[in-house]
């Protein structure tokens, strides 16, 4: 989550979110100027946390701010379609508990999706009374973990509104408030692609307290240039994960090596003597900023296990994915 809190100012301190930022770059046109006090009510936020907002926007190239409000410029509506979901207010039904539903999909993210009580999670931090979350898989939409369909009248609902492909990922946040119901279902979708992506170097993604989500993108890169081997990645401060399968297996992850490497900031290669990856031979680096390490990112080779003190070749690990 991009929480801005801007101090040496006079006033209050500005305060924003992934969403209000989404909000805003969603909201703006490349031709039509909008004014401040306006996004502000489209946003949901005061006029201060606005002008912050603007401020980062601009700085990322994003808008162009004129006396006659803010426009996105060609690189914002880039930017703009690059982070696009659909967002629908669906009818209750019986996955949900508030009085209004917003569903949003985010496409070919099913294998991002863990048990879905993560999205829900964050939906409720957002202020929304919870979320629900759909997979689409062999053509039918289902729980995460479960083998077996929606109810076909839920099926025929979602369907109604979006065009739904295999590995597509339908969240559906529930509120009182229809404002609060898309809140909560954009910050959980946001939340499963780990983050906002307005981040201008590497200094503003990771940082020494990045939470799990935040380390998520880099993690999920670099298990693609691995072949799919498994990817463990923390930050200093917080708890990190772990990816097997295109999947995040754990969300709330540490181990000795990480630790370690952490607290020495120096490579390790060696066989893990603990954990889920115990006899297993691992490389963990640390990742530094500005002269200070922040985070720890391991590659786990379980192509080969420790037999003996050798490393023998597992034949029934794939060569690729």
């Amino acid at each position: 989550m991009f929480v801005s809190m801007r101090r040496g100012q006079g006033g209050p301190i500005p305060k924003f979110t992934d969403y209000n930022l989404w909000k805003a770059i969603i909201s703006l046109d490349e031709l039509i100027p909008v004014g401040r006090k306006k996004l502000a009510a489209i946003c949901g936020v005061g006029e201060g946390s606005v002008r912050t907002m603007l401020r980062d926007l601009e700085d990322a190239g994003l808008v162009t701010v004129t006396r006659d409000g803010v426009c996105l410029s060609e690189k914002g509506v880039g930017y703009r379609n690059r982070v696009y979901m659909e967002t629908r207010f669906v009818a209750k039904s019986s996955l949900t508990i508030g009085e209004y539903d917003c569903a949003v999909k985010v496409p070919f993210a099913a294998k991002r999706v863990l048990y879905g009580c993560e999205e829900r999670d964050a939906a409720i931090l957002a202020g929304a009374l919870g979320a629900t979350t759909l997979i689409c898989i062999n053509g039918t939409l289902r729980f995460p973990g479960s083998d077996f369909p929606v109810d076909e009248d839920i099926d025929s609902a979602i369907r109604g509104q979006f065009r739904v492909k295999n590995d597509d990922v339908l969240i559906i946040g529930t509120a009182h408030t229809p404002e609060v119901a898309e809140k909560g279902a954009v910050t959980a979708a946001i939340s499963l692609m780990g983050g906002l992506p307005l981040r201008r170097n590497l200094g503003d993604m990771l940082r020494t307290d990045s939470a799990a989500n935040e380390v998520l993108s880099l993690a999920f890169a670099i298990h693609e240039l691995v072949g799919g081997l498994p990817v463990c990645a923390k930050s200093r401060d917080n708890l990190g994960i772990r990816i097997e399968n295109s999947t995040v297996v754990d969300n709330a992850y540490t181990g000795d090596i990480l630790e370690e490497v952490l607290r020495e900031n120096k490579t390790v290669r060696r066989v893990a003597e603990t954990g889920p990856y115990k006899g297993i031979r691992v490389v963990v680096t640390p990742v530094e900023i500005d002269g200070k390490v922040v985070a720890a990112i391991g590659v786990v080779d379980v192509r080969c296990a420790a037999r003996d003190g050798r490393f023998i070749l597992d034949p029934d690990y794939p060569s690729s994915k």
